[in-house]
């Protein structure tokens, strides 16, 4: 496609951002659902802001995510150029790195732009089927 190249494809995706942190967990077999309907970021082609929902389901094995840092990690976005496939994907990867969970789900539900609205969703793990 004529203006995208790979610097644009590979926007993002190696930009430092503020550390996941974690604490222990004492329990088993419980869900924790995050919603952050606040995320932003730059489209790196356009410049333009993308903003939606993000939400984090996921089953804790030994530790779980301080939300702090979550909050600080996912406003290291707000001024990066990254696309919405991207962004998704870099998140759950972070997150399974830092967190180890048994499962995660991440879904981005982007704001309309252009008229369409679009949403990514990227899984790590052995989903069970009511989480699906």
């Amino acid at each position: 496609m004529a203006g995208y190249d790979k610097k644009h494809s590979l926007a993002g995706l190696k930009a430092r951002l503020p550390k996941l942190e974690v604490l222990s967990n004492h329990f088993r077999g419980y869900t924790v659902t995050i919603a952050i309907p606040e995320y932003s970021s730059v489209c790196p082609r356009s410049g333009l802001p993308d903003t939606g929902l993000v939400t984090i389901k996921y089953e804790p094995a030994r530790y779980f995510v301080e939300l702090k840092s979550l909050k600080f990690y996912i406003l290291g976005y707000r001024n990066l150029g990254i696309f919405y496939e991207n962004a998704v994907n870099r998140i759950l990867k972070d997150f399974v790195r830092a967190v180890k969970p048994r499962w995660a789900i991440i879904r981005g539900e982007f704001n309309p732009r252009g008229g369409m609205t679009t949403t990514v969703e990227a899984a790590y793990g052995r989903i069970p089927k009511q989480q699906k």
